[in-house]
């Protein structure tokens, strides 16, 4: 029985340490706050892939000017689009 306990309070340690997510890299930062700016934090992983292959002034230029517009339903979808636009 004592067995099942320390394994329950472990179980119970490792939930609480998987919410606590650091940032380890700078580039981790700017897709978060990237995808903070756009309020499409289920795409978080792809803003930070994102700000791992550009730079990172003009993702946050991109974002920045796409999070000031109000008429934009879709603010991550728009970020895409204009992020390819302006590549090619």
């Amino acid at each position: 029985m004592k067995g099942r306990i320390q394994s329950k309070e472990y179980l119970e340690s490792l939930n609480e340490r998987s919410k606590d997510k650091r940032v380890s890299k700078n580039y981790q930062l700017i897709g978060l706050e990237i995808a903070d700016l756009l309020e499409d934090k289920a795409h978080k992983a792809l803003y930070i892939k994102l700000a791992k292959e550009h730079s990172e002034q003009k993702l946050r230029g991109l974002a920045k000017n796409i999070a000031e517009r109000k008429d934009i339903k879709n603010k991550g979808a728009y970020f895409m689009h204009m992020l390819f636009i302006k590549e090619k």
